[in-house]
């Protein structure tokens, strides 16, 4: 043998055993990857196989229902409906935009807006096209399924609401969350597919009214197409129920009392501060987003320039003027500004510098004593008493202590503060001095002063309990869906309570009281139920011959705490003058003593101008 087929050798057996090794190297590594596989991670690559075979289909719960204090009927429940799904994969392209244009005439919608939602790439995971859609609609599809292949639908609840237009405003309405919203509320249990409050009490006690959504999972392909038929479901949990301080009756009294006039009433339990009822004009009907012109109705209140979606009674500030005085009446008693007693003349104007302010009456009310001046509403005696006695710090400290510049704090979204001003505020926002005018007008609630229906309530309330406000509230009681047990009570709670004496407070209110039985709105008022005591307000914002018109009161004057209930109207400038504030709490106060609706308070007051508001909500109604 020779030495190079020696050397061959050597190299073919170096060869082999190098590929043999290389070969057990990787089956080894091969042999403890699927170890790893099959033994150490098999619960990991379960649990991903799992995940990726199985779909979940959520299952929406019942939205919590929102009654009135009587708990007998609901005002916002939930209404039988339908959403129509699509399934593309089963459907034929070519076919496509002619089924869907087809569906469209059936729902009553624009094809375009369905085919937008429906993925270029067909795929067996289904497709929300429409919510909303009616039980006719339905059976209407289903008699010609075959017309409409990939076509599916689910049952989904929509709201209903009830009763009273101006309702809207106290309850809100729901809508599809956003992808902002559920970007700051997916932690607390949203996904994209819940129905969230967008205003009102839907959206302040959202949390408690959504329930929580149930489960549907099934096993499915790659494809997403179903490949059993066990039904693995969590059932949904439906939202809590809410009982509201709102008297629906009430609540319809006060709407029909203000009638078309943009404006806003409050009725408010001073002893607790629950809301009786709150009314604000223009409304909207929040029935309308969920019909098939939803989105052009939405457009049109969006647009309408009388401001529908605002709440005018905290979500609108106007100069308080008149009633402002109870405030400087109880400011000037307690800082013993001014002798109560001691009569200033009124000729019917006051020169300051080169300006000459007139009286509302511009012939003059005379001498009058602070008593005198609140029942006349005279201005020439708070104007002097207000700059040359009181003093703009004091008259923004009492507006302070009575609940003016601040928020409530009621349990409604949007609320506005309102504004005191001062003379740092003019200072910094118009960089000019405070000067003697300014006080004049804040003196008689003109000028900056801005304030909202219901925090004159405030005012009147705190009047009434002697130095204390209570939070205004509109939840009374949280109750299960299914037992109808109370699951929590809302108590009163402070929200101020000022360090000013009963015998201020006892005089305040016998001078609210001279304003009904003695002062001009004897004339427009009759106490056939309560005896009334208040204050008016005419405020002057720019219209010609238009008026902002107030009416503060409370009721009745000597009742108990119990009994007694605050009501405050405010009708805009930019109606028609007609001094309607006084004449729509006149029938706010027959119907709640008196136990009555509108029309019959129409016939037991039988005063010419309610028969003329009688009959203006009737022809509303025709």
């Amino acid at each position: 043998m020779s030495i190079n087929s020696f050397g061959n050798g050597n190299i073919r057996r170096e060869r082999v055993l190098f590929i043999a090794l290389t070969f057990i190297i990787v089956f080894a590594i091969f042999i403890s990857y699927l170890f790893s596989l099959q033994i150490v991670r098999w619960s990991e690559y379960m649990d991903k196989a799992s995940s990726v075979s199985k779909r979940t289909t959520e299952i929406p719960p019942l939205r919590g229902e929102i009654y009135d204090r009587n708990y007998d009927s609901p005002l916002a429940t939930n209404m039988d409906s339908f959403e129509i799904s699509i399934t593309p994969a089963e459907c034929d392209k070519k076919e496509l935009p002619g089924m869907i244009s087809k569906l469209a005439g059936i729902l009553e919608t624009d094809s375009q807006l369905l085919l937008k939602k429906i993925p270029v790439s067909g795929f067996y995971q289904s497709v929300r096209l429409k919510e909303g859609v009616s039980y006719e609609q339905i059976c209407t599809i289903a008699s010609r399924i075959d017309e409409f292949p990939g076509i599916s639908w689910n049952s989904r609840p929509i709201r209903n609401y009830i009763f009273t237009p101006s309702m809207s405003h106290v309850i809100g309405y729901v809508g599809n969350i956003t992808a902002d919203e559920l970007h700051i509320l997916y932690n607390s249990g949203y996904t994209a597919n819940s129905i969230i409050g967008k205003s009102g009490i839907e959206k302040e006690y959202d949390m408690l009214m959504k329930g929580k959504a149930g489960q549907k999972r099934n096993t499915v392909d790659v494809k997403g197409r179903n490949v059993t038929d066990s039904n693995d479901t969590t059932p949904p949990e439906p939202g809590k129920n809410l009982v509201l301080t709102i008297d629906r009756h009430i609540q319809e009294l006060c709407e029909k009392a203000l009638g078309e006039r943009m404006g806003s009433v409050v009725v408010l339990k001073p002893d607790t501060g629950e809301i009786l009822a709150m009314v604000s004009y223009p409304a909207y009907n929040p029935n309308l987003f969920y019909t098939n012109a939803s989105s052009s109705y939405y457009k049109s209140i969006s647009l309408d320039s009388r401001y529908p979606f605002l709440n005018r009674a905290i979500q609108s500030a106007s100069a308080p003027a008149s009633t402002f005085k109870t405030l400087m009446m109880t400011a000037i008693l307690e800082e013993k500004a001014f002798p109560a007693e001691v009569r200033i003349d009124c000729p019917g104007s006051i020169i300051l510098g080169d300006r000459t302010f007139n009286c509302h009456l511009k012939t003059g009310h005379g001498r009058l004593n602070l008593s005198d001046a609140l029942k006349e509403s005279c201005d020439v005696y708070f104007w002097e008493v207000g700059k040359e006695h009181l003093g703009t710090e004091k008259i923004v400290e009492y507006a302070k202590k009575m609940g003016l510049g601040t928020k409530t704090g009621i349990d409604l979204p949007g609320e506005v503060s309102g504004l005191v001003p001062t003379p740092q505020w003019k200072k910094r926002i118009y960089n000019v001095p405070w000067v003697g005018g300014d006080t004049y007008n804040m003196s008689i609630g003109q000028g900056y002063t801005q304030v909202t229906t219901l925090q004159i309530a405030d005012m009147i309330a705190m009047i009434v309990n002697d130095g204390i406000i209570y939070i205004p509230h509109l939840l009374k009681e949280v109750r299960d869906p299914v037992t109808r047990e109370i699951l929590e009570t809302r108590s009163p709670q402070v929200l101020h309570k000022a360090d000013i004496s009963k015998k201020t407070f006892a005089a305040v209110k016998k001078g609210m009281r001279r304003v009904v039985a003695e002062g001009s709105v004897r004339g427009v008022f009759n106490e056939k139920v309560a005896e009334v005591a208040a204050k008016t307000g005419t405020g002057e914002v720019g219209y010609k011959d238009k008026w902002t018109s107030w009416f503060a009161s409370y009721g009745p004057y000597n009742g108990k705490p119990k009994d007694q209930v605050v009501v405050v109207v405010m009708v805009e400038a930019s109606n028609d003058w007609e001094w309607w504030a006084p004449k729509a709490a006149n029938a706010i106060y027959q119907g709640i003593f008196g136990q009555q609706n509108y029309e019959e308070v129409v016939e037991t007051l039988d005063i010419w101008y309610l028969n003329q508001g009688h009959d203006y909500i009737r022809k509303k109604s025709e």
